[in-house]
């Protein structure tokens, strides 16, 4: 999976700062080298630019400079507090063009029961460092268990900050990847997933299919209703941020709101 010339060899143990790690470090000299480079990881985890899709330099050029604040206003607690998770934020090019793949909670669910999300979880402590190469791996691992997905045909390009989910206590660390080869996928564990889906980046940026989620608990945030899904929450979140620093986003009516219950 490795290709193109070795930008800053193995990137192994690191201190954290505001929400940088060493994989989102890689992560940034990945996309400064492209094109052309690649940052090899400790156990044979690479964080590459090389050979993307033009559509994609956007989003690596936002992974490069992106901060935190620009993301979200809930970031990880100084006191090094939470449980350490990571999602995959994989691209691929449907007959649709650009596409994201997400995954359907099952409705059984204690926590976010039905709703979608990125595929992933919480490190086992396989994965290794959590400030390291950690949640590279546990994206790959989580995305594989939950969805079938090759590890293998997924080229990982990029690392965003990391961000908090207070309801929940998880730090999460949002990794960008590429399916440079897809491969089959479904709901691995139906107790756990109800469906996986794709859905084209045209039908995020389309305005017809935006609006403001509105809790009961007075919280407003971004959500998108595609493939008779309504993506709300830290997802929609993510993508909303993506979809701007990437330059994607159209103009849409935020006073159009969706109402949350209780449950969600």
């Amino acid at each position: 999976m490795r290709t193109g010339e070795e930008t800053s060899g193995r990137v192994c143990e690191a201190d954290v700062h505001d929400g940088d790690t060493s994989a989102r470090r890689a992560g940034r000299e990945a996309s400064a080298a492209a094109p052309g480079g690649d940052v090899r990881r400790d156990g044979e985890v690479i964080v590459s630019a090389e050979g993307l899709p033009e559509w994609l330099d956007p989003v690596v050029r936002a992974a490069a400079t992106v901060e935190p604040r620009q993301l979200s206003a809930f970031l990880p607690p100084k006191s090094g507090s939470g449980r350490q998770s990571a999602v995959l934020i994989l691209f691929g090019e449907g007959g649709a063009g650009p596409e994201l793949l997400l995954m359907e909670r099952s409705g059984t669910l204690r926590a976010h029961a039905g709703q979608p999300a990125f595929p992933g979880g919480a490190l086992d402590p396989e994965d290794g460092d959590p400030a390291g190469a950690g949640p590279l791996r546990a994206a790959l691992r989580e995305a594989r268990e939950e969805t079938g997905l090759d590890p293998a045909g997924v080229q990982i390009f990029g690392v965003l900050p990391r961000l908090y989910i207070p309801v929940s206590g998880f730090v999460v660390t949002p990794v960008l990847g590429w399916w440079r080869a897809p491969s089959p996928v479904g709901a691995v564990d139906p107790a756990e997933t109800a469906r996986v889906f794709t859905v084209p980046v045209a039908d995020l940026t389309d305005p017809a299919n935006r609006a403001t989620a509105m809790h009961p608990s007075g919280h407003l945030g971004p959500a998108f209703t595609v493939e008779g899904a309504l993506v709300w929450g830290f997802t929609a979140g993510v993508i909303d941020r993506i979809l701007h620093f990437a330059g994607w986003e159209r103009p849409w009516d935020r006073a159009k709101r969706v109402s949350l219950d209780w449950h969600a």
